[in-house]
């Protein structure tokens, strides 16, 4: 039986990313450190495939957005990311 919405953590966090990107990585590696600890989902968007994202972010990937804002860019500082959630 699905969980209702209630049931399922809505994801506050965004990764935004591209391809071939090693900063981008390390980025997926901390967000998955920060939901073992905090439980918080989280989603990645490539802004390969959103031309106003690429835009607006293409120069500063990875960029980490909490509840739609910008977090941070190029690294994540897990510890402010847990604090602020």
């Amino acid at each position: 039986m699905p969980e209702s919405p209630a049931e399922t953590p809505r994801e506050r966090i965004t990764l935004l990313t591209t391809e071939h990107c090693h900063l981008c990585e390390q980025a997926r590696q901390d967000l998955d450190s920060v939901t073992a600890r905090t439980g918080a989902p989280w989603r990645e968007i490539d802004v390969a495939q959103d031309r106003e994202l690429a835009i607006e972010y293409g120069d500063r990937l990875p960029v980490v957005l909490l509840d739609g804002k910008e977090h941070a860019y190029w690294s994540v500082d897990a510890d402010r990311l847990i604090a602020d959630l």
